[in-house]
């Protein structure tokens, strides 16, 4: 996994910018992590530190894209990838600095792991099953061609026709 550790210690009252284009700090865990895809729009954030009395506020964003195979047709498409966040960061009450946290100490001065963080917004704008295109009509599975290129021949299954009369029932 990337770490990225930032000393806190320093950082002004008025809080302290950030500037990522390290390609490694996403590419690096995708590697890792078996993460299907290739960097296309290289990957970019900013970060904002601000201390506060018991914590620290984290804010930014970060945005790029990749190559990905669609879920359905499975044709290579562009996957932009971005988003906001904020957070409060602070140590764990049980642990304090020295637990699995995003916080550490080292040589008596907190830290924060930007590239987990990093990483971890990452994940979370990643769809879990990515498609290209919202309408994309996917493979045929009976014969396997893309339906979004070409039709086929192949019958369609229509389901169970006793429950027929349900295909027209909207809720509202």
């Amino acid at each position: 996994m990337s770490e990225l550790w930032i000393p806190l210690g320093d950082i002004p009252a008025e809080g302290r910018e950030f500037h990522f284009t390290d390609q490694s700090l996403w590419t690096g865990p995708m590697k890792e992590l078996r993460v299907p895809g290739a960097v296309r729009r290289p990957f970019e954030a900013d970060m904002r530190i601000v201390p506060q009395d018991d914590g620290f506020l984290v804010t930014g964003g970060f945005s790029g894209s990749l190559i990905v195979p669609c879920g359905r047709c499975a044709e290579d498409f562009e996957l932009a990838l971005g988003g906001d966040f904020e957070s409060f960061e602070a140590p764990d009450a049980d642990e304090g600095l020295e637990g699995e946290g995003r916080l550490r100490m080292n040589a008596g001065q907190p830290e924060f792991d930007a590239g987990g963080y990093l990483w971890e917004q990452f994940i979370l704008a990643l769809p879990e099953t990515p498609v290209c295109a919202e309408d994309c009509k996917g493979l045929c599975p009976t014969c396997g061609v893309n339906r979004n290129q070409t039709t086929c021949a192949c019958s369609r299954d229509d389901g169970d026709p006793r429950l027929a009369v349900l295909r027209n029932l909207k809720l509202s």
